[in-house]
């Protein structure tokens, strides 16, 4: 047992065949220093190997997850059922004590319901958390020696920034900034008790009245994406691996278009700490004002975006019809949308075609035109410094109307 002790594997009781080995040890080992310790090999229900395990643990990485889950993951849309906590019944007793007959009513008044709130969350980015019942806590009932019953703690439903809340398809809620809460349903008033009906003319009240229910409410959510930025283009634009180039964001990216099939959010880190978000829309096509390719689904993702990145694909011929289909598109859907802060993209410059489409591209827009390759990266500097510019004007935009411009 001393060896064992000597060589850290612990005094505990040991079974009656480790006893043995133990002894054979001693026996065998009689020419042996009398500090040094016998080495016992031990059966794997001796293991000692749950320290090592500890020291050579490692912290698990986060596993990819691909376009398929994220699909079945990322929810903008749902259907809620809200229901507020009911209130508590009023109490109903009459005070008893020695040496006092008539004590008189004491029955408490019930708590108050709690409500159900939505509350804005900058850590969401799905409504996928989101179920589609709520209900308040109740409150509890009124007490003797007028005692009150304790309110319904409120419920608290965390939700993305950005979330519409909308009742038979008006819009009642628009939580756009981080913490921006919204009472859902109001939770039911407590019920009074029998000393609230206490009188000149009834002086042993029995009435008691019991806690109202809650309200109840039927609700719409609409995830919209807050973003600074937006990459609009046609599918296998090179949208997402532009992205992916300048932020650490990894969307899916392939070889086939509608290879993104939900909008993905990178930051763009700068040295001064500031930080610009930007979106990578899905995919449009012709006719997505009309909801062709899921376009209403893909398309009130740009609503939120202060200024718009136009991503072309120049080894295409004639790549300035792009613009102009993306700009109706958006024209389409809502006036005014394609006329915000905007700079064109031209991607895949490092292909012989788009040095050849470059040119005739500039002189069809008026728009700034930066060529990039968002594959080996040339030219990203001059994107990264123009999207600064346009963040630091909407910075000051909206300081000049008192407003506060949208932080990460």
């Amino acid at each position: 047992m001393a060896g064992l002790c000597a060589a850290g594997l612990g005094c505990s009781v040991l079974p009656a065949a480790a006893g043995a080995a133990l002894r054979r040890c001693g026996a065998a080992g009689s020419s042996r220093s009398p500090w040094q310790p016998a080495v016992l090999l031990l059966s794997p229900a001796f293991s000692t190997s749950c320290a090592r395990r500890a020291k050579d643990r490692r912290l698990r990485q986060k596993r990819a997850i691909s376009e398929r889950q994220l699909t079945r993951y990322f929810v903008d849309q749902r259907k809620v059922r809200v229901v507020g906590g009911q209130g508590g019944d009023g109490g109903h007793s009459f005070h008893s004590e020695p040496r006092k007959v008539f004590g008189g009513p004491d029955g408490g008044n019930g708590g108050d319901g709690g409500h159900v709130i939505f509350k804005a969350d900058q850590q969401m980015k799905s409504l996928s958390s989101v179920f589609r019942f709520y209900r308040g806590f109740h409150g509890e009932r009124g007490g003797s020696k007028n005692c009150y019953g304790a309110n319904g703690a409120h419920l608290y439903v965390k939700v993305p920034v950005g979330t519409l809340v909308k009742e038979d398809g008006e819009v009642v809620a628009d939580l756009t900034q981080h913490g921006e809460e919204y009472i859902a349903a109001y939770g039911g008033a407590g019920g009074k008790g029998n000393r609230f009906f206490l009188s000149n003319e009834n002086r042993a009240p029995k009435l008691f009245t019991p806690g109202e229910p809650g309200q109840e409410r039927v609700l719409q959510l609409e995830l919209k994406t807050t973003a600074h930025a937006g990459l609009v283009g046609f599918p296998n634009a090179g949208k997402s691996s532009l992205l992916r180039a300048i932020s650490r964001a990894k969307p899916a990216v392939a070889a086939y278009p509608f290879t993104t099939l939900n909008p993905h959010v990178g930051i763009v880190h700068y040295q001064d700490y500031e930080q610009v978000a930007v979106a990578d829309i899905p995919g449009l096509i012709k006719g997505a004002h009309q909801n062709r390719g899921l376009g209403m689904a893909f398309l009130k993702h740009i609503e939120r975006c202060r200024f718009l990145l136009y991503v072309v694909d120049l080894s295409v011929p004639q790549p300035w019809i792009q613009l102009q289909d993306l700009k109706y598109e958006l024209e389409a859907y809502e006036k005014g949308l394609s006329e915000r802060p905007c700079v064109v993209v031209g991607n895949k410059v490092d292909l012989a075609e788009s040095r050849i489409n470059l040119p005739l591209l500039r002189e069809q827009v008026a728009e700034r035109v930066i060529a990039l390759s968002a594959l080996t990266g040339d030219n990203l500097e001059e994107l990264l410094l123009h999207l600064r510019e346009l963040y630091d004007t909407y910075v000051k935009t909206e300081k000049s109307r008192g407003q506060s411009p949208v932080k990460w």
